[in-house]
């Protein structure tokens, strides 16, 4: 008798820059299998921060993507999935409206994710780059609209403290304020206006003061990352084997930034790790991701082409990987240094 392949589950993440679906199926205890995926750059958050509204072309851009989406998901037979919609759905005044028009045009059911469960499943998902012995963890996803910190203390002495905080700045939103092609003097405009935004951080949290004391594993999650990960190491085109799970030095981000923000947006979007869709935004990303460094200064960061929807499947497959952390930031029961995380294989 031939074993019946697992079932089929799905995670469908519409951020206010990229729709992206992962279609997978369990494989050992607390792993998977990708089996299928999409993505798209359909700029959802294009003029929200402005208007406060969702734009006529984004929406469509946005439901040409979601048909898509909702083809692969029958194609596959998937038995159970979990659509989230982030910042742009957030902070539009239209978003519900506009969610309820996609399940009616594709018959997919959107949530509005809070933006703390949405930095805590990354986090879930990226839990296989955590190294075990790392006594702070300190992880970035820099989004279209806006931009998630969780910091994460498992050293003995004071238990396992988690702080989850989204600012509400993204890539769209910085690059449109400061237009597609940036010099020197924007983009260090760019980095003060989200250094303000860490100030209180700071002020509240002391995060610097305990990077001092104790080593931190600063991890990256976001277009951003990968692209500037992919551009430092000089690869002919995007790969994904050769960007997730690597290390890039700091002082790289810095040089990578200058390099980009030399070229023009034509020539960024001729770029083959980088494109269309990325090229106006990928220095505001950088401005972001600098103004994180010097206000956290660390050694390199951890490069990671996995996050929220990592989560969502784990989360969708009854794994027990972070579930330790739904609960509360008072709870004690994260991962201590010396445990390991799981890890899974990509189709």
């Amino acid at each position: 008798m031939v074993a019946r392949a697992p079932e089929a589950v799905a995670a469908l993440d519409l951020g206010s820059n990229n729709c992206r679906l992962l279609v997978a199926r369990a494989t050992d205890p607390d792993q998977f299998e990708v089996i299928d995926s999409f993505s798209r750059i359909v700029r959802l958050g294009e003029g929200v921060a402005r208007s406060g509204r969702l734009g006529e072309r984004a929406m469509a851009r946005t439901l040409a993507a979601l048909r898509i989406c909702a083809r692969i998901i029958r194609r596959h037979q998937v038995v159970r999935m979990r659509c989230v919609a982030t910042e742009a759905c957030r902070r539009a005044i239209d978003g519900a409206d506009f969610l309820a028009r996609v399940e009616r045009v594709t018959g997919l059911a959107f949530e509005i994710l809070p933006a703390e469960e949405e930095a805590r499943l990354a986090l879930i998902g990226c839990l296989p780059l955590l190294d075990p012995t790392a006594r702070h963890v300190l992880l970035v996803d820099i989004g279209g609209g806006s931009t998630e910190v969780t910091w994460l203390d498992r050293s003995a002495e004071v238990g396992a403290l988690r702080l989850a905080l989204s600012l509400p700045l993204g890539v769209v939103a910085l690059a449109e304020g400061f237009g597609a092609e940036p010099d020197g003097t924007a983009f260090e405009a760019m980095v003060r206006q989200v250094q303000r935004l860490l100030v209180p951080i700071e002020v509240r949290h002391r995060l610097r003061d305990r990077i001092g004391i104790a080593p931190v594993q600063m991890i990256g999650t976001s277009g951003t990352v990968t692209t500037l990960a992919a551009v430092h190491f000089g690869l002919p085109r995007y790969d994904r084997r050769r960007v997730d799970g690597q290390s890039l030095p700091a002082t790289a981000v810095d040089e990578v930034a200058a390099r980009l923000r030399g070229m023009s947006n034509r020539e960024r979007a001729a770029h083959a790790c980088i494109g269309p869709g990325r090229a106006d935004l990928v220095v505001a990303g950088c401005a972001i991701l600098t103004a994180i460094l010097r206000s956290w200064p660390v050694a390199e960061l951890k490069v990671a082409d996995r996050g929220l929807r990592e989560g969502l499947l784990h989360g969708l497959m009854g794994h027990a990987i972070g579930q330790d952390l739904v609960a509360g930031p008072d709870d004690t029961a994260w991962p201590r240094p010396g445990q390991a995380a799981a890890a899974w294989d990509v189709a």
